[in-house]
Protein backbone atom coordinates (compact mmCIF):
# COMPACT_ATOMS: atom_id res chain seq x y z
CA UNK A 1 0.00 0.00 0.00
CA UNK A 2 1.39 3.41 -0.45
CA UNK A 3 1.32 6.59 1.14
CA UNK A 4 -1.58 8.52 0.43
CA UNK A 5 0.86 11.91 1.18
CA UNK A 6 3.74 10.63 -0.73
CA UNK A 7 2.96 13.13 -3.21
CA UNK A 8 3.66 15.55 -0.73
CA UNK A 9 7.24 14.98 -0.03
CA UNK A 10 9.44 18.06 -1.53
CA UNK A 11 11.62 15.77 -3.79
CA UNK A 12 8.44 13.97 -5.42
CA UNK A 13 7.65 18.00 -6.84
CA UNK A 14 8.76 18.80 -10.17
CA UNK A 15 7.87 22.55 -8.89
CA UNK A 16 10.46 22.44 -6.53
CA UNK A 17 13.87 22.22 -8.72
CA UNK A 18 12.37 24.52 -11.60
CA UNK A 19 11.88 27.13 -8.49
CA UNK A 20 15.38 26.52 -6.96
CA UNK A 21 17.17 26.57 -10.33
CA UNK A 22 15.09 29.15 -11.34
CA UNK A 23 16.45 31.25 -8.10
CA UNK A 24 19.32 30.14 -8.11
CA UNK A 25 20.46 30.85 -11.63
CA UNK A 26 19.04 34.44 -11.60
CA UNK A 27 21.26 34.93 -8.62
CA UNK A 28 24.27 34.20 -11.34
CA UNK A 29 22.87 37.03 -13.38
CA UNK A 30 23.07 39.92 -11.07
CA UNK A 31 26.41 40.57 -10.98
CA UNK A 32 26.23 41.06 -14.77
CA UNK A 33 23.22 43.25 -14.60
CA UNK A 34 24.22 45.32 -11.70
CA UNK A 35 27.14 46.56 -14.15
CA UNK A 36 24.38 47.73 -16.54
CA UNK A 37 22.09 48.81 -14.08
CA UNK A 38 19.06 46.61 -14.88
CA UNK A 39 16.47 43.73 -12.62
CA UNK A 40 16.21 40.57 -14.27
CA UNK A 41 12.51 41.08 -15.32
CA UNK A 42 14.23 44.92 -16.50
CA UNK A 43 16.84 42.65 -18.57
CA UNK A 44 14.06 40.16 -20.14
CA UNK A 45 11.79 42.76 -21.11
CA UNK A 46 14.98 44.61 -23.03
CA UNK A 47 15.61 41.54 -24.66
CA UNK A 48 12.15 41.98 -26.32
CA UNK A 49 13.04 45.25 -27.31
CA UNK A 50 16.44 44.20 -28.36
CA UNK A 51 14.33 41.89 -30.93
CA UNK A 52 11.11 44.13 -31.32
CA UNK A 53 12.02 47.37 -31.11
CA UNK A 54 7.95 48.53 -30.44
CA UNK A 55 5.47 46.21 -29.21
CA UNK A 56 1.96 47.14 -27.24
CA UNK A 57 2.64 46.37 -23.12
CA UNK A 58 -0.35 43.83 -23.72
CA UNK A 59 1.73 41.96 -25.87
CA UNK A 60 4.94 42.51 -24.34
CA UNK A 61 3.46 41.34 -20.79
CA UNK A 62 1.79 37.67 -22.81
CA UNK A 63 5.79 37.03 -24.43
CA UNK A 64 7.11 37.75 -20.83
CA UNK A 65 4.56 36.09 -18.61
CA UNK A 66 4.12 39.15 -16.51
CA UNK A 67 0.30 40.58 -15.34
CA UNK A 68 -0.19 44.39 -16.10
CA UNK A 69 0.43 44.78 -11.52
CA UNK A 70 4.51 43.32 -12.63
CA UNK A 71 4.70 45.09 -15.91
CA UNK A 72 3.88 48.71 -15.34
CA UNK A 73 6.31 49.36 -13.13
CA UNK A 74 9.10 47.43 -14.66
CA UNK A 75 8.05 49.38 -17.56
CA UNK A 76 8.01 52.86 -15.69
CA UNK A 77 11.50 52.18 -14.17
CA UNK A 78 13.36 51.65 -17.62
CA UNK A 79 11.39 55.06 -19.44
CA UNK A 80 12.70 56.37 -16.35
CA UNK A 81 15.81 55.57 -17.57
CA UNK A 82 15.70 56.71 -21.15
CA UNK A 83 15.77 52.57 -22.11
CA UNK A 84 11.83 53.07 -24.24
CA UNK A 85 9.33 55.34 -24.07
CA UNK A 86 5.72 54.51 -23.70
CA UNK A 87 2.38 56.40 -25.38
CA UNK A 88 -0.52 55.43 -26.59
CA UNK A 89 -1.70 53.70 -30.05
CA UNK A 90 -3.09 56.35 -32.53
CA UNK A 91 -5.28 53.91 -34.00
CA UNK A 92 -6.53 52.79 -30.74
CA UNK A 93 -6.33 54.83 -27.39
CA UNK A 94 -6.65 51.77 -25.55
CA UNK A 95 -3.58 50.38 -25.97
CA UNK A 96 -0.17 50.95 -24.80
CA UNK A 97 3.01 51.02 -26.76
CA UNK A 98 6.35 50.29 -25.74
CA UNK A 99 9.53 51.51 -27.80
CA UNK A 100 13.08 51.00 -27.78
CA UNK A 101 15.12 54.23 -27.32
CA UNK A 102 18.84 54.78 -29.17
CA UNK A 103 19.78 54.67 -25.10
CA UNK A 104 18.20 51.36 -25.20
CA UNK A 105 19.22 50.25 -28.05
CA UNK A 106 23.11 50.81 -27.15
CA UNK A 107 22.58 49.14 -24.14
CA UNK A 108 22.90 45.96 -25.98
CA UNK A 109 26.52 45.79 -26.50
CA UNK A 110 26.78 45.29 -22.82
CA UNK A 111 24.26 43.18 -22.53
CA UNK A 112 25.70 41.12 -25.28
CA UNK A 113 28.09 39.09 -23.24
CA UNK A 114 25.76 38.15 -20.20
CA UNK A 115 24.36 35.03 -21.77
CA UNK A 116 27.50 33.40 -22.11
CA UNK A 117 29.13 34.21 -18.84
CA UNK A 118 26.07 33.13 -16.55
CA UNK A 119 25.78 30.08 -19.16
CA UNK A 120 29.39 29.75 -17.69
CA UNK A 121 27.91 28.87 -14.66
CA UNK A 122 25.43 26.30 -15.88
CA UNK A 123 27.39 22.74 -15.39
CA UNK A 124 24.92 21.03 -18.48
CA UNK A 125 26.24 19.83 -21.92
CA UNK A 126 24.51 22.05 -25.15
CA UNK A 127 22.65 19.47 -26.17
CA UNK A 128 21.27 18.68 -22.93
CA UNK A 129 20.52 22.78 -22.81
CA UNK A 130 18.54 22.01 -26.51
CA UNK A 131 16.35 19.41 -24.25
CA UNK A 132 15.82 21.28 -21.77
CA UNK A 133 14.46 24.30 -23.18
CA UNK A 134 12.46 22.28 -25.39
CA UNK A 135 10.82 20.33 -22.36
CA UNK A 136 10.44 23.79 -19.97
CA UNK A 137 8.74 25.74 -23.39
CA UNK A 138 6.76 22.93 -23.54
CA UNK A 139 5.40 22.88 -20.36
CA UNK A 140 4.93 26.32 -20.40
CA UNK A 141 2.72 26.31 -23.90
CA UNK A 142 0.40 23.64 -21.87
CA UNK A 143 -0.25 26.24 -19.41
CA UNK A 144 -2.05 28.44 -21.49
Amino acid sequence: MTDKYECLKLENQLCFPLYACSREIIKKYRPCLEKIELTYTQYIAMMIFWSEKRISVKELGKKLFLDSGTLTPVLKNLESKGLVTRKRSEEDERIVIAEITEKGEELKEKASEIPANVGKCVNIEPEEAETLYRILHKILDGIE
